[in-house]
C-alpha cells in the first residue's frame, strides 16, 4: 500500500499510477500528474462544460475516430471519464485520500497528437482526508478533513459526479444526441477496470472496492463482474461504448455487443 506522506499528498495516488502502468509517462496525464497553475496550453474542465472547448474536443475526436459524431463522442468521453476519474477512485482506494476533482481544478490540453486529450491536476487541488490522516494531523494546507468514510465518499460523488461529469454529459447531450446511460457505463467500466489493474497496489478486495464506489456513483447496475478464464474478475458491461460503430470496428473485451 502507498504511504501517505505528509509532504506530497499525491503521493498514493501517484505510486499507484506507477504500480499499475511501470511508468510515470502514461498516455492520458501529466507527468506526475500535477500542472503548474498558469502553464501554457492548459484550461480548466469548466471550459469544456460551458461549451468553449467542447466542440474542439468533439472534432478531435472525430479525426481520430472517423465514426458518426455520437460513436466519436461517446469514445471521447470514455477517454475523458476514465483518466479524470482514475486519481480519485485510486486515492480512496489506496490510502482514503481523495483529489477532488472539481472542473476548475482539473486541467486538460490537445496539444499532443498522439493521444485525445491530456488530463492534470492544479496543485492548489484539494484533498479530502479522514481525520486521522498524517495530512489532518499535521494542519497541511489544501487539505479538507471530513468525519468518516461515508463522507469521504461523499466528497468523492459530489465533485467527480454531481459537479464534473453530470453537467459535462449534460454540454455533451446539447452537442449529439447519445443517451446518459451509455456514458455513465463508460464511468463504471473505467472504474472497474481502473481498480482491477490496481489490485496487486491495493489494499483489500478488488471487487469489494469496486462495489463500493460504484454503489456511492449509483452505477452498479451498468457493469457486472464475471469470472475471467482463470477464475480472475473481469469486467462485463451492461450498455455499450459504441466502438463496434466505428469504420474499423472494434468490439472491447467485456462488451455487452459480444453477449448479444
Amino acid at each position: 500500500m502507498p504511504g501517505r506522506d505528509v509532504a506530497t499528498p499525491f503521493a498514493p495516488v501517484t505510486a499507484t499510477l506507477r504500480a499499475m502502468f511501470g511508468t510515470d509517462d502514461l498516455p492520458g496525464l501529466a507527468p506526475g500528474l500535477l500542472v503548474t497553475d498558469g502553464a501554457p496550453h492548459w484550461a480548466p474542465a469548466t471550459r469544456l462544460i460551458d461549451g468553449t472547448l467542447l466542440p474542439e474536443f468533439l472534432r478531435a475526436a472525430g479525426r481520430r475516430w472517423g465514426g458518426t459524431p455520437h460513436a466519436c463522442a461517446a469514445l471521447a468521453w470514455k477517454s475523458y471519464s476514465y483518466w479524470t476519474a482514475l486519481p480519485a477512485v485510486l486515492g480512496w482506494a489506496s490510502a482514503r485520500r481523495v483529489p477532488l476533482l472539481d472542473p476548475a481544478d482539473v486541467l486538460v490540453h490537445f496539444e499532443d497528437h498522439h493521444q485525445l486529450l491530456t488530463l492534470g491536476l492544479r496543485s492548489s487541488t484539494t484533498v479530502a482526508v479522514l481525520p486521522g490522516d498524517p495530512l489532518a494531523l499535521a494542519g497541511v494546507p489544501g487539505v479538507r478533513v471530513v468525519a468518516d468514510e461515508a463522507a469521504l465518499l461523499d466528497a468523492l460523488r459530489a465533485t467527480l459526479l454531481d459537479a464534473h461529469f453530470a453537467p459535462l454529459i449534460e454540454a455533451i447531450q446539447g452537442e449529439v444526441r447519445i443517451g446518459t446511460r451509455t456514458l455513465l457505463g463508460s464511468v463504471a467500466s473505467g472504474i472497474a477496470h481502473g481498480i482491477l489493474r490496481a489490485s496487486d497496489a491495493l489494499p483489500g478486495s478488488s471487487t469489494g472496492t469496486i462495489t463500493t464506489l460504484l454503489d456511492t456513483l449509483d452505477l452498479s447496475d451498468l457493469i457486472e463482474l464475471v469470472p475471467g478464464p482463470a477464475g480472475e474478475p473481469t469486467v462485463q458491461r451492461r450498455t455499450c461504448c459504441l466502438a463496434f460503430t466505428l469504420p474499423r470496428p472494434k468490439i472491447c473485451q467485456g462488451c455487452c455487443v459480444r453477449q448479444a
